[in-house]
């Protein structure tokens, strides 16, 4: 085992809970619900970040991180678990309320949960684990050092004597918390690394699962809101005449450029928003798609003040070389598509406000409340459900100040529910975006010299992603562009198009020099390992490890059935390292996808069926916004707002998905993210495998590819 040290910060309380169990402050522990039994039923919230365990043995792990389906109810509790030392059988886990005082990170973002946690949970459940060996020890009047436990059990060889936990809980409950706590050595793990079922699923598939959409007390009002069909219109006047007399309409109110229909169903508010005549003006200025098209286009004739990153001198690079490459890739706004509507409770009274839902950044929420209400933070008090989708877009508290306000202005709890079309018209986008790429090699067909320069609404660069690292002169220049459209982060913020467009401008400079694309790309990352340019945030060998993992898994460069091509691509993001390859069979010039490869290098994979699902979710949700993601704008006004004029994969397009980890015992790092940048780039290399032609713009729909919807043929 190895020695840890515990900052005492995270050891808060210690006491014994009203149900006679123990409990263990941990400034990271929460509250989540398998379906089992509590440990402490007389104890269910407004507690401390704790282990829970009851005299009758089972043991309560509690979750503080907002789930989003990236399954860390699941993966947290089982850290603390492992450590404890317990059967999972008899763990059962609950969700706590937001608390800053008790956690330290309560977020679903980054995909970032177990990699920011992995220490301080393992420290948690070593820390009971020692204090109950402890309290064992002292009862039989022996060394510590010669106990040893397994499955909630302390045991002592040398007399043959053993206990359960739930015996020791009052004994340990008095006993200090340890300085030093002994981790396990991953060679000992019985529960990291294996298959647990997520602990929500028997709920969701049985419709008990509860979501923010469902929430009901006594006395709330729904709200559905009037919002400006276009982004930089502002409302003049509205005639609410027809909705006020609408069965069960309570009130109509106007705020921030919107009008709120309260009433006691969802769809009386919604159906009598509909009613509402609002009349909107605007400067006579508002955008479409081709105006952002043609000033992008404008805006990178031009340079930037300042470069992001500047290594070597790319003028002189250029000036210099054997021969030069040159490529434009286009990215689309694109909107979350969350399956559960934005939503919100909040009960505003005169001295509190209780805010409940999904979230995934509950306390940007409070914050935002605290400061817009002008009261302590304190009182603001903020429960979070599981989440029907996010992907970035409720890590916004828009949706959450709305509710708020409405509350506030009622003088009642309210539920405020969007319309799909709310979101998708009116919602967060990712940025779109234009990207212009050169590169130049020398004479000996070595790359010298990248430069990538854009420019889009919101954020469009990450200057250390590879191949920064391996190129001696390299810069990246880009520029933002100011509009109305609201943007924010969408899954793999950033990371989800440039990996495409880098990965596919690296795939044509290695065809141009007669490069296999695999040999190509492990050559750069030799050069970013033995000479590095500039800073290599990232690890060569690593990223190299994935390639050829994933190559030996295709068959890569091996002869092929006839018709049947396949694209690599490779991405580094939130500290994982993952390569694919799309295979795809060519039919008459329709492709259809047959089967992806994955190689991933996470570090220590926590729960083995939770870390496979997020792999292939990211994958599938990358491939269906790469061949039809796009939201356009007519004069600000988004054109696709609902799934009838909004194309997403469908199930029978799903292709075969093999994935391997490569297995080590680093720390964990992000799951929920990195599987989707690559794949859109491993797609549109094999897409110009089978056609000779290059996708330099996404929807691949809009560019040329066709893609066949029938199941993949058996080759």
């Amino acid at each position: 085992m190895s020695t840890s040290t515990i900052n005492r910060r995270h050891f808060l309380k210690i006491g014994i809970t009203a149900g006679g169990g123990l409990v263990l402050g941990l400034e990271w522990l929460s509250a989540c619900n398998t379906g089992g039994s509590s440990a402490t039923e007389a104890v269910l919230h407004d507690l401390n970040a704790f282990i829970k365990i009851g005299t009758d043995g089972l043991v309560t792990i509690m979750s503080p991180n907002p789930e989003i389906g990236q399954g860390v109810k699941t993966s947290l509790p089982m850290i603390v678990a492992e450590e404890l030392d317990v059967d999972w059988k008899n763990v059962s886990i609950e969700q706590a309320w937001l608390d800053t005082e008790k956690y330290t990170r309560q977020v679903a973002g980054g995909s970032g949960s177990v990699r920011s946690s992995w220490d301080s949970f393992r420290q948690a459940g070593a820390a009971g684990r020692q204090m109950l060996v402890n309290a064992a020890a002292e009862q039989w009047q022996v060394d510590p050092a010669t106990c040893t436990t397994e499955a909630g059990m302390v045991h002592h060889k040398a007399s043959g004597k053993k206990i359960g936990y739930g015996e020791l809980v009052e004994k340990a409950a008095t006993m200090p918390a340890p300085a030093e706590v002994k981790l396990k050595e991953p060679a000992a793990f019985k529960i990291i690394g294996t298959r647990v079922p997520n602990c929500d699923t028997k709920a969701i598939v049985t419709g008990k699962q509860k979501f923010g959409i469902d929430t009901k007390r006594e006395g709330m009002l729904y709200a559905s809101m009037v919002r400006p069909p276009a982004f930089g219109q502002k409302l003049k006047s509205f005639d609410d005449a027809a909705a006020r007399k609408m069965p069960g309409v309570s009130n109509v109110i106007s705020f921030d450029n919107k009008i709120a229909v309260l009433g006691r169903s969802t769809w009386e508010v919604m159906h009598a928003a509909r009613a509402i005549n609002a009349t909107w003006e605007d400067d006579g200025n508002l955008e479409s798609t081709e105006d952002y098209k043609k000033n992008f286009a404008k805006a990178l004739t031009r340079q930037p003040k300042e470069p992001q990153r500047k290594d070597g001198n790319i003028k002189k690079a250029f000036a210099s070389a054997a021969k030069t490459f040159e490529a434009t890739f286009e990215c689309p706004f694109i909107p979350h598509n969350t399956m559960e509507p934005m939503n919100f409770f909040a009960d505003v009274k005169a001295d509190s406000v209780e805010l409940y839902g999904p979230i995934q950044l509950p306390d940007r929420a409070r914050t935002a409340i605290a400061e817009k209400l002008g009261i302590p933070r304190e009182k603001i008090k903020v429960g979070m459900t599981r989440m029907g989708g996010g992907f970035g877009r409720r890590l916004m508290v828009d949706f959450i100040e709305e509710a708020v306000t409405v509350s506030q202005m009622a003088k009642a709890p309210v539920n405020v529910i969007w319309r799909r079309e709310d979101d998708m018209g009116g919602g967060y986008y990712r940025p779109m975006a234009l990207y212009k790429y050169r590169a130049a090699v020398d004479a000996n067909n070595k790359l010298i010299a990248w430069h990538h320069h854009s420019v889009g609404v919101g954020r469009t660069a990450r200057e250390n992603n590879f191949p920064a690292g391996a190129v001696p002169n390299l810069q990246v220049d880009t520029h933002e562009y100011e509009s109305p459209v609201t943007t924010g982060p969408w899954r793999a913020p950033v990371h989800n198009f440039i990996a495409y467009a880098e990965e596919s401008f690296l795939d044509d400079i290695a065809h141009n020099l007669g490069k296999d694309p695999v040999a190509f790309r492990l050559e750069l990352l030799e050069q970013a390992r033995s000479q590095p340019a500039g800073k290599v945030d990232y690890n060569p060998d690593r990223y190299a490890a994935v390639i050829k993992k994933v190559a030996e898994m295709a068959g890569w460069g091996q002869p092929k059935a006839a018709g049947i091509y396949q694209g690599i691509g490779a991405h580094f993001s939130f500290s994982t390292y993952v390569a694919q390859i799309v295979e795809l069979q060519n039919v008459n010039g329709q492709l259809k996808i047959n089967r992806i490869y994955c190689a991933v290098d996470c570090g220590t994979v926590v729960n083995r069926s939770g870390a496979e699902t997020q792999i292939e979710g990211a994958m599938i949700d990358g491939l269906g916004h790469a061949m039809y993601g796009e939201l356009t704008l007519t004069r600000g006004k988004p054109d696709q707002v609902n799934y009838d004029h909004y194309r997403l994969i469908r199930m029978q397009e799903a292709p075969e998905i093999t994935i391997a980890f490569i297995e080590n015992n680093e720390k964990p790092t992000g799951l929920g993210e990195p599987g989707l940048p690559p794949v859109a780039a491993a797609l549109a290399n094999a897409v110009f495998a089978a056609t000779g032609h290059r996708l330099r713009a996404q929807p691949f729909v809009k560019s040329g590819a066709a893609f066949s919807m029938e199941r993949k043929s058996e080759v």
